[in-house]
């Protein structure tokens, strides 16, 4: 067990915010790493299905910065909606991500492969620029000078609102008008930190257009909170109780077969789910997990592409 998260849970309990203690999400300060995130998500989910480019793209928690929005906006999509748990971005780094970025797609610069960012597990096919997904007469328009100064000086204001991006968090109180808007839905290692699957996958349902797609991939590790990657599904709930304490978040322990149901009672179909395998290493679960089946216990990342029915 991490003891330190321990404690951290336990002092949340404190008359303080629980909110520093809660875990930071980490990664999305890097530009490299947004730009392999948002790349990589556009080739799945065009592997799965997905033929025309998004011009209206949401993010279930975007983490540290709006980075992979930024990724997205830049590649061509027209707008962006960012929506977190509790406000994690920091908005300092903003041109600086920007910047770099852009100098990543003028560049066609190849996808960070998984000897970079070995988090990532799920490979690809290639990880040459996506030009059959970013042709290059779409590049050229998406690169504009006059489309990148503007995409920048709205960047510059540090509004939670501008023409191309929106901001809210908490996510669970999106404007009525926003829903059924998005053209692609897409989150990064997010759905295992969500209290409640099921009502996150008919939010899902509800923003996308109908015929509308999503991408997400879904890590069922343990995140470091135990030593064995698959600890937190041995931890008794009421220790797993004190080591949440009163945070925001933590994990939601749920295996991959309860996302499966929850995407199908949302009404979503599943597309293409590509699991990425491991070995047990607990052999003794506690009593809420004991009768997970053998698919459950060893999916360890799953990365799914749905979509939403057409009526």
């Amino acid at each position: 067990m991490n003891f330190r998260q321990l404690a951290y849970g336990l002092l949340s309990y404190l008359p303080v915010s629980p909110d520093l203690f809660t875990p930071k999400t980490g990664g999305t300060d890097s530009a490299e790493y947004c730009y392999c995130v948002w790349l990589r998500q556009l080739v799945l989910a065009a592997n799965g299905g997905m033929t025309s480019f998004p011009q209206v793209i949401a993010e279930l928690g975007p983490g540290d910065s709006l980075g992979v929005g930024m990724a997205a906006l830049i590649s061509g999509v027209e707008r962006y909606y960012a929506f977190d748990a509790v406000p994690h971005a920091n908005r300092r780094n903003d041109l600086a991500i920007f910047d770099r970025l852009v100098e990543l797609f003028r560049a066609r610069t190849p996808i960070p492969s998984l000897a970079v960012f070995p988090a990532m597990v799920i490979g690809l096919p290639s990880y040459d620029f996506p030009s059959h997904v970013l042709t290059e007469q779409h590049m050229q328009e998406a690169l504009r000078p006059a489309r990148i100064e503007a995409l920048r000086e709205q960047l510059a204001s540090h509004s939670a609102e501008t023409p191309a991006m929106a901001y809210r968090a908490p996510w669970q109180q999106p404007a009525e008008a926003e829903f059924g808007k998005v053209d692609l839905l897409i989150s990064n290692a997010v759905l295992e930190h969500v209290e409640h699957v099921g009502p996150a996958y008919r939010a899902v349902r509800d923003w996308l257009k109908p015929e509308g797609w999503s991408a997400h991939q879904i890590d069922f590790r343990s995140h470091s909170l135990f030593q064995g990657w698959d600890g937190h599904w041995a931890c008794p709930d009421w220790l797993w109780r004190l080591m949440q304490g009163r945070r925001a978040y933590l994990l939601n322990r749920e295996p991959y077969s309860t996302h499966v149901r929850a995407i199908q009672d949302a009404g979503l179909t599943l597309l293409q789910a590509i699991r990425a395998e491991r070995q047990p290493e607990r052999k003794k679960l506690a009593r809420r997990f004991a009768h997970m089946d053998g698919q459950d216990r060893s999916t360890s990342m799953v990365f799914v592409v749905l979509r939403k029915p057409a009526s």
